[in-house]
């Protein structure tokens, strides 16, 4: 290991006490989402870096916008280190807005309790711990004194569980950045190229109140909404049918993740509703899907007396695809983890859909890198006790800030 490697490395190794409890006080804001209140976070952060002499930009997203889309606010953050001109521009992208904590918690969600070399807390994984991944790696690399070129960007968002839309595309749509290249959150042990699309959608099902000792007074909008749930799981062989020749990503999904409906219990329902999630490979074309999916569910209850439907897209991800100049962030990760970690790091697939699409969809290669475990399931992301391994965090740090020093050595 060349001297300034050694000696960027050595820094992070110096200051990982400070990064950790810097990851503790990330944790700590709550940012739920829904409900969405994400703006207190971004300034709680923005504050924690002028602490380290760092402006972070407050891109506030207007409020009327915000309401539409289901949330409370978002203010997105950048933060741009200019270095000598001649190199390219590199951002690096976390996300901070959560899913709730939910039950079954051991440790308190928002607590960053640290226990048996762990840190536990909602998005100790997925994906605050990444805003100190970032952090510190960009200011190991700045602490070599070094001549460096191009320019550096940090970019915290607050709208990955609703799509990004008003994260990282609201940004990239406002021409507030346009980044050679990206690096965004993902897990120490593998690097994600490509990534599966998404399809939400509600389906509202109309029908007509009822006694429920005469039935035959309303139109039964659960018996309707049964007909249309057993379409669409009877379409799952088929899928499971289909392969993708991505690795790491196996075949398209379906399923209802929630159902609403009904007054009481001696009340024939009159409304019922459904959100449902496809997933579909990177050879799908969306467009399609949607149509089909679309044609499926009024099928179900065509002809059906009394009865009526609505379908709303909630989100359509497209995927995530390799793209020219990807190459070059894969070799310079994969180098360093094996330098840092000691294997040689897979770069493939996940079935998961993330804000790096965004990016791609502007023509930006990216790449899912950051600090976790091997498997999503190690991490509890998204479930009770959420945690992450603290050396794992201290590996990917030093795996990103060499990295951010092959790019930028002048």
């Amino acid at each position: 290991m060349s001297n300034a490697r050694a000696q960027l490395t050595d820094w992070i190794d110096a200051h990982f006490d400070a990064q950790i409890a810097f990851l503790q006080q990330v944790i700590q804001v709550p940012t739920d989402t829904p409900p969405g209140n994400n703006a207190p976070h971004a300034d709680a952060v923005a504050d924690l870096l002028q602490g380290f002499g760092w402006h972070a930009e407050k891109h506030v997203v207007p409020q009327q916008t915000v309401t539409d889309y289901g949330m409370e606010s978002i203010t997105n953050l950048i933060v741009r280190r200019p270095y000598l001109a001649g190199g390219p521009t590199v951002a690096l992208n976390a996300h901070g807005d959560v899913v709730p904590p939910g039950d079954g918690w051991t440790f308190p969600p928002y607590g960053g309790v640290i226990d048996n070399g762990h840190i536990y807390g909602r998005a100790a994984a997925v994906s605050k711990c990444d805003f100190a991944t970032y952090i510190f790696a960009a200011r190991a690399l700045e602490a070599l004194g070094v001549p460096l070129r191009g320019n550096l960007e940090l970019h915290f968002t607050y709208d990955e569980e609703f799509g990004g839309l008003l994260g990282p595309g609201w940004l990239l749509e406002q021409k507030l950045t346009k980044p050679d290249f990206v690096i965004a959150a993902g897990f120490s042990y593998n690097i994600i190229t490509a990534h599966n699309a998404c399809l939400q959608l509600e389906i509202t099902v109309h029908g007509k109140a009822g006694h429920g000792s005469m039935p035959e007074t309303g139109h039964d909008a659960l018996q309707a909404a049964n007909k249309i749930l057993s379409a669409i799981y009877a379409q799952l062989p088929g899928l499971k049918k289909i392969k993708s020749a991505v690795p790491g990503i196996d075949s398209p999904t379906m399923l209802v993740g929630r159902i609403d409906g009904g007054t009481n219990t001696n009340v024939v329902p009159g409304k019922v509703v459904m959100k449902m999630d496809r997933r579909m490979i990177p050879e799908e074309n969306p467009v399609e899907v949607e149509a089909q999916v679309r044609a499926m569910i009024e099928a179900a209850v065509q002809g059906e007396p009394g009865i009526r439907i609505e379908i709303k897209r909630l989100l359509l991800s497209h995927a995530l695809r390799p793209l020219p100049g990807s190459e070059q962030l894969v070799a310079k990760l994969q180098k360093n983890a094996l330098e840092v970690i000691g294997e040689t790091i897979p770069a493939q697939g996940t079935p998961l859909y993330a804000d790096a699409r965004l990016y791609g969809e502007h023509g930006i290669p990216a790449v899912l890198y950051g600090a976790g475990p091997r498997t999503v399931p190690e991490s509890n992301a998204k479930k009770a006790d959420e945690r992450l391994e603290l050396e794992d965090l201290r590996k990917a740090t030093k795996v990103v800030a060499l990295t951010l020093l092959d790019f930028f050595a002048a």
